[in-house]
């Protein structure tokens, strides 16, 4: 690789980085903040549940559209256009002090999330095949280290207006979505270039993904997904119910958080060394083992050991998953991260459903059950075939 190509590369794995952990700062703000939302505009339970349905709505329609638009050449524009617009939208939604223009401003948000998702991925996907070698897990690890570190502003400034620190945080990001139009405009469309590698898929191999595959890759996102929305929205609840500390509590998904950023830092190198289908399948099977020894401990210890091994192995899985969907393009990426968040969003409902008629530690062997489906779907899945 020349010098030159090789530096715009660099760049744009940079600005790549960038992106993804600036989404993960705005989207755990926006989350760690939500009873401030919820009281200042006066919501019951039900009303919140509908601003979040409404969010969640409008990202599925951001994916969707994303999806379409998310050819090379537009890259750079739905880059820096969905940065700028979901910076925009967490500053309006800090303002709204009713139901109907949080309903709409959700959607909006919604929808520039999913546009922003599409194309971050769809272009890491190019930067991944333009460098020959696995970097996708290390992109998706900014994002979980973007999202502890807003989590860790949304804490630090838990005494301030929700609408001051949605609008600091937005100019923040508005700032540096412009201050960097410029080198997404000028590295994206020649740094992304896919370019053939010795060992590395060529551009016929890469073009080809059957249809079954595509909805296996999607179904395989849903799962991980649904126990990633697990962790987030049942493992405090899962310590508490074990009388571990408020504090205690709290730190079973921060440790489930950290796993996982840590597994995807270390994901490209086992990858590169041991490959895809290989490390996710050893990953997705500690994650099962790991959380049903944590729920049958019935111990604060275990229960916390139990989330950490399922967010390390389940760290590299979504990485793995995009880039398998990028041989169909930035549509079947699309497909796949829209079915994966069928099994985000209606996972934790689930989850509680089958609580109110068991338990919540036989509810939480969902996730783990499912964690084991991908571990024996992994091959099947990821192993490159010939179109």
């Amino acid at each position: 690789m020349s010098h030159p190509v090789a530096t715009e590369l660099v760049r744009s794995r940079r600005l790549l980085t960038g992106y993804l952990a600036g989404l993960g700062v705005v989207m755990a703000v926006w989350g760690a903040r939500m009873p401030a939302v919820q009281t200042s505009a006066g919501l019951s339970t039900a009303d919140l549940a509908l601003v979040l349905l409404a969010a969640a709505l409008g990202m599925v329609a951001g994916l969707q559209k994303g999806g379409c638009l998310a050819q090379p050449a537009r890259l750079p524009a739905l880059l820096t256009g969905g940065a700028l617009a979901l910076a925009v939208c967490l500053a309006a939604l800090g303002t709204c002090r009713s139901l109907d223009t949080l309903l709409v401003m959700a959607f909006v948000f919604g929808a520039a999330h999913g546009v922003l998702d599409v194309a971050v991925n769809a272009a890491a996907v190019h930067c991944q095949n333009a460098c020959g070698r696995p970097i996708m897990a290390g992109l998706h690890a900014s994002y979980s280290l973007g999202a502890l570190l807003g989590a860790g502003v949304a804490a630090a400034t838990a005494h301030t207006s929700h609408t001051v620190l949605f609008a600091s945080v937005s100019a923040t990001a508005t700032a540096a979505a412009c201050a960097t139009a410029r080198l997404t405009r000028r590295v994206t469309v020649s740094g992304l270039e896919p370019v053939h590698h010795p060992g590395a898929p060529g551009p016929d191999e890469r073009r080809g993904l059957s249809r079954p595959r595509l909805w296996l890759l999607g179904a395989l996102a849903a799962a991980t997904l649904l126990g990633e929305g697990a962790a987030a929205d049942w493992a405090a609840i899962h310590l508490h119910n074990l009388d571990a500390t408020a504090a205690t509590s709290a730190a079973a998904f921060a440790l489930y958080s950290a796993a996982m950023a840590a597994g995807r830092l270390a994901g490209d190198r086992l990858t590169t060394r041991f490959g895809t289908p290989a490390v996710v399948r050893t990953g997705a099977a500690l994650a099962a083992l790991g959380l049903t020894a944590g729920l049958a401990g019935s111990t604060i210890a275990s229960a916390l050991a139990g989330w950490a091994a399922f967010g390390l192995g389940l760290s590299v899985t979504i990485p793995s998953l995009v880039t398998a969907s990028g041989a169909g393009g930035p549509r079947a990426v699309a497909t796949v991260a829209v079915t994966g968040y069928v099994g985000l969003l209606a996972g934790p409902a689930l989850i509680g459903a089958i609580a109110a008629l068991t338990s919540l530690p036989i509810a939480l062997l969902l996730p783990a059950l499912l964690a084991a489906a991908v571990a024996a779907l992994a091959r099947k899945a990821l192993e490159r075939t010939a179109p």
